[in-house]
């Protein structure tokens, strides 16, 4: 495959010494979305047509509470329509040449570039996010789009052919390894079908538009439902539906509804036409689909991330300066709500106090506040429900731990909900040690050995991401030998174990956060939306 080449716009921006023409150009986005954007009512899409619905949604920014937008309440009545639609779309797409299909992705990642700062202030609108992580996400979109693209071309449509050698003799009967006239054997990807694809508020554009194209780039249609309610991210969704159409994708192939997971979503895993559901969210609501599934007897592919409780160990050998950065960029960034986000430390004893005292350093300089203001790190809960895990939290802390830093809401003179990032030491069998939060709240533990380090770090049943500060060598051979997760980091500044470049890493769940050992962003992950066919043929 050609040479891969990241969009990385905010490294671009800030290595011309343009950052104010980056700010400025994020400004004005918000305010042009702000204007022309929200308020809106938006429909969803079934078969390339707007529909509406009796019953609607209403989206309000996590921000300051204002009105994004009024969206349909889609039922299973309406997935079953649109199910419909991409089936029969299917018959076309899946046999369209791989070219054609490429030719229509890049096209929308082109169209994805050019709206970049349009998309990532909608974003920053509808979950909260800064803008350095809106546009980071965005760029991930496009970056799917293009190394996906990038794929399929490399492999030649995932199409192989080869011919077996023609003997001269003859046997009465046939038997495996007699010889015979020459075969021509072409052995061929091909897609399942329909795709239900079920995508998270954290990353609703760049997750949406990651499983979306792995599903269709490989000949599935796909019938798309953002998060929608509690959690709400359909406006985003909404325009990455636009996206689409507007590259070129047939009426049917992407089919756009918003509404609730426990209609639309079993809707997915009871339809016998839906083939396969790529879904990123909670590990509860993942084995449960695929339990359904099961018992149900239908046979539906799997593509699925859920969640993580990522350990961090701080070795005395560290650099304890650069694992204070690491820890506190991916703990804290985006509200720790990231399946991603470091949730607990393990530091060894020898070191801790001075750890911590970096760690704290860092934390407080960090900017709580209006997420669409330049500077601020921290911006709001996206809901009452994550309000409701953190103060939860803080209380455990108060009856059997010790805060070392945080634990209360923070009046930033809007009417979203504002936490401060909380640090705290607890029994390493508590609860905070195990479950996934998805709250700015950093669980911190010591260790003698590291191999005891290393067992702690591995007791959990998620295995999604992980980070190590170290410059022993032998500790580093052991941590990458022995860690149970996907994705492993050592000694890295800008996130112990958040951001995944797509390309470089793959973003990959073990044990139960993930299913198929194949991750995001990596050459195998295309895969899993396709089957194998052999086809052999005497001329």
């Amino acid at each position: 495959m050609k040479k891969f080449v990241n969009e990385s716009t905010f490294q671009k921006f800030l290595e011309a010494g343009k950052e104010a023409e980056f700010d400025g150009l994020f400004d004005r986005a918000v305010e042009k979305v702000k204007k022309e954007v929200l308020g809106k009512e938006f429909p969803v899409y079934i078969g390339g047509k707007e529909v509406h619905s009796k019953e609607k949604l209403v989206e309000l920014s996590p921000i300051d509470k204002a009105n994004v937008g009024t969206f349909q309440k889609g039922t299973r009545e309406l997935t079953h329509i649109a199910i419909d639609a991409a089936f029969d779309a299917f018959s076309g797409w899946g046999v369209l040449n791989y070219k054609e299909r490429i030719g229509i992705f890049r096209k929308a990642a082109r169209i994805f570039a050019k709206e970049k700062f349009t998309m990532a202030a909608i974003l920053s609108i509808e979950n909260g996010k800064s803008r350095y992580e809106s546009v980071g996400e965005v760029d991930e979109a496009i970056d799917f789009i293009r190394y996906y693209s990038d794929l399929v071309e490399s492999n030649k449509g995932y199409i192989s052919k080869n011919k077996s050698a023609e003997s001269t003799v003859k046997t009465a009967a046939g038997f495996q390894g007699a010889p015979g006239m020459r075969e021509e054997v072409t052995v061929r990807m091909k897609p399942y079908g329909v795709f239900g694809v079920i995508a998270p508020f954290n990353f609703p554009i760049s997750i949406s538009v990651g499983m979306s194209t792995g599903a269709l780039i490989t000949g599935n249609t796909v019938v798309f439902k953002p998060s929608s309610t509690g959690n709400m991210t359909m406006l985003s969704g909404f325009k990455i539906y636009e996206i689409f159409e507007e590259a070129g994708l047939p009426a049917g192939v992407f089919n756009y509804l918003s509404g609730p997971g426990s209609e639309i979503g079993d809707e997915f895993v009871t339809n016998p036409k839906v083939s396969g559901i790529a879904f990123t969210g909670s590990r509860a609501v993942g084995l449960s689909m695929i339990k359904k599934s099961n018992e149900l007897g239908l046979h539906k592919v799997f593509v699925v991330e859920m969640g993580g409780k990522n350990p961090v160990i701080v070795s005395k050998y560290a650099d304890l300066d650069i694992a204070a950065k690491g820890v506190t960029s991916s703990a804290f960034g985006f509200c720790g709500q990231k399946c991603s986000a470091t949730s607990r430390v393990y530091v060894q004893e020898s070191v801790k106090e001075e750890f911590v005292k970096r760690l704290l350093e860092k934390v407080k300089k960090l900017n709580i506040g209006n997420p669409l203001n330049k500077g601020v790190y921290i911006g709001p809960l996206i809901s009452e429900e994550a309000q409701k895990k953190y103060n939860n939290a803080v209380e455990e802390v108060r009856k059997s731990g010790k805060a070392l830093f945080g634990g209360k809401q923070v009046d930033v003179g809007l009417k979203g909900i504002y936490v401060e990032p909380t640090i705290a030491e607890v029994d390493e069998k508590n609860r905070l040690f195990h479950e996934e939060l998805f709250t700015p709240f950093l669980v911190l533990a010591t260790y003698k050995t590291f191999d005891g380090a290393m067992k702690k770090a591995n007791e959990t049943e998620y295995g999604l991401t992980a980070g190590l500060y170290s410059k022993k060598r032998s500790e580093i051979k052991k941590f990458f030998n022995g860690i149970q997760a996907g994705v492993t980091y050592v000694n890295r500044e800008i996130g112990a174990t958040t951001g995944a470049i797509v390309g470089l890493h793959s973003f990959v769940g073990w044990k139960n956060s993930g299913l198929t050992g194949k991750g995001t962003g990596s050459r195998f992950y295309l895969e899993q939306f396709m089957h194998e066919q052999s086809q052999s043929l005497i001329k």
